[in-house]
Parts: C-alpha cells; sequence; structure tokens
C-alpha cells in the first residue's frame, strides 16, 4: 500500500511536493487536475462543492491517474474521517485544530485498533491501491495513509509543538488565510503582515525539530515557488476556482484587447481613404 501513496512516497524523498486543490464537483474535473503532474490532488469537502457521493467519484478519478486523492474533511469528527478514508483517500487533511487533545483524537478515527477506533467494513478503499486484499488494507493502513492537521487558529499556534508531538500526525498544514484572520492579521490584497509569516515560520520550525513534515496553501506558482525555497514538505500550488475564472478572465481581455485594436486600424484605415491619404 505505501508504494501506492504517491504523496506519501513524495514526502519521504528530498524536495518538496506540489499538489492542487478541487472546489468543484465531478470526476472528468478530477481527472483534467490529476493528469497536470501534480502529486496530489486535494478533495475539499469544506469549503467546496463537493458533497460525500461527489467526494467518493473523484477520489476514484484521482488514483486512477496514479496521483494521491487527499480530503479535507469539514471539521475533526469521527464520522467524516471514516467516511474519507472508506472512499480510498491516500490521507486526510482536518482543519480547525486546537489543542494535542484533538490531534490525539484524530489519530485515534484516523487508525484501525489497536492504535485507533477506526470501523472496518468498507469495500471501497482497496481500490485506491491496487489489488490489495481486505485484509491486506486492514493490516497495511495505519502505516499507508497519511494524517494531516491544518493549523490555523490562534490556539493551535500556540500548542504547535505539543501538536507536532503526537504520534500518528504526519504533516502540519499550514491555513494561511484563517491563521492570519485567527491572530488579528488578516490577509488583505493578498499581503501578509510579518507577525502571519513569523507564525508560518514558527509552524514550519516545528515540524523540523519533531521530525514531521510542514505544508502550505497556496494561491500561485511564484508563492509556492517561495515557500519550497523556504524548506516547506507538501505544497498546494493553485486551486481549479483560483485558475478557472483567471485564464477565462485573462483569455476575454486578450480577445477584447485584440478586438479593440483591430477595430481602431479599420476606423484608421477608412479615414485615410475618406481623406485621400
Amino acid at each position: 500500500m505505501q508504494a501506492a501513496n504517491h504523496l506519501q512516497k513524495a514526502l519521504r524523498r528530498s524536495g518538496p511536493s506540489f499538489g492542487a486543490w478541487q472546489m468543484l464537483p465531478g470526476s472528468n474535473q478530477s481527472r483534467a487536475i490529476a493528469r497536470s503532474g501534480f502529486d496530489w490532488v486535494l478533495i475539499d469537502t469544506e469549503h467546496g462543492n463537493i458533497d460525500d457521493a461527489a467526494m467518493h467519484e473523484s477520489v476514484a478519478a484521482v488514483t486512477g491517474c496514479g496521483v494521491s486523492p487527499i480530503v479535507r474533511i469539514a471539521a475533526n469528527e469521527g464520522w467524516m474521517v471514516k467516511r474519507a478514508l472508506d472512499s480510498g483517500a491516500h490521507g486526510i487533511i482536518v482543519p480547525l485544530l486546537y489543542t494535542a487533545a484533538d490531534a490525539q483524537k484524530l489519530v485515534s478515527s484516523a487508525k484501525f485498533p489497536p492504535t485507533g477506533v477506526r470501523g472496518f467494513g468498507s469495500p471501497f478503499p482497496m481500490g485506491s491501491f491496487g489489488n490489495e486484499t481486505k485484509e491486506e488494507y486492514l493490516l497495511q493502513a495505519n502505516d499507508a495513509l497519511l494524517t494531516i492537521v491544518q493549523i490555523e487558529t490562534k490556539e493551535a499556534l500556540a500548542n504547535v509543538d505539543a501538536i507536532a508531538r503526537v504520534p500518528g500526525i504526519d504533516v502540519l498544514f499550514v491555513g494561511p488565510f484563517d491563521l492570519g484572520n485567527n491572530i488579528g492579521h488578516p490577509i488583505l490584497d493578498g499581503k501578509m503582515h510579518e507577525e502571519l509569516n513569523e507564525a508560518v515560520a514558527r509552524i514550519l520550525r516545528a515540524a523540523n525539530e519533531h521530525e514531521k513534515k510542514a505544508g502550505i496553501y497556496c494561491t500561485s506558482g511564484e508563492q509556492a515557488r517561495t515557500y519550497a525555497d523556504q524548506g516547506f514538505h507538501m505544497i498546494s500550488v493553485v486551486s481549479d476556482m483560483t485558475a478557472l475564472p483567471a485564464y477565462l478572465e485573462s483569455a476575454l481581455a486578450t480577445a477584447k484587447g485584440g478586438y479593440a485594436h483591430s477595430a481602431w486600424n479599420m476606423a484608421k484605415g477608412g479615414v485615410s481613404k475618406i481623406s485621400g491619404r
């Protein structure tokens, strides 16, 4: 199973692992993103327009492209953890944690006994790992799946070292927008306050000191490169709801600019003919 978890393998090698964020539903959408060269695709059921059924379809589509499907659930609830992992996700990202106890609760929900309390019985997750049997999945899942916590609250930042020490937590993932809001420095016009930058650096240090990986959500390739150079390991480069409108607006602006330029030249030519020039 571990060989099939492309994100886990990427995190174990040197250098960053880049992924993309899916917020719109649809397996074709998932395949289009997965075929773009990323190690992983985050299927967002917290803020995205993706329900339980769409999550299952997207997980299967991403896996079919040889890419790791990671699901962000809406809250640190055991049943949400179970539904995401039972769909075949290679890992989960969980928002809005506050304490090490929250992290311990998450690990318990994500692991089969005796480590945790995850129930066993879904017929679906084996399909994300090749030809694994249900028994092989049961025996290997605890080591082969990734448990990722978002550090995005004031309390989680204060407790980041304690959270990083929790066995079974694999990645500390920075949610910069909520983190900025929660420490009193929201990101406005794309600008990050120096105290927010220091908070991000603190999370990276905690991950490295406790031999965990550090991840972060970015909104552009340039920003992603910056955090890769700083030493982050798991980096989201772009979301579909950022890339799609941006490309459409850019293409339309180019088309309108070209049309206006042609119209101006045509008008200029007409004036020249009328004036005899």
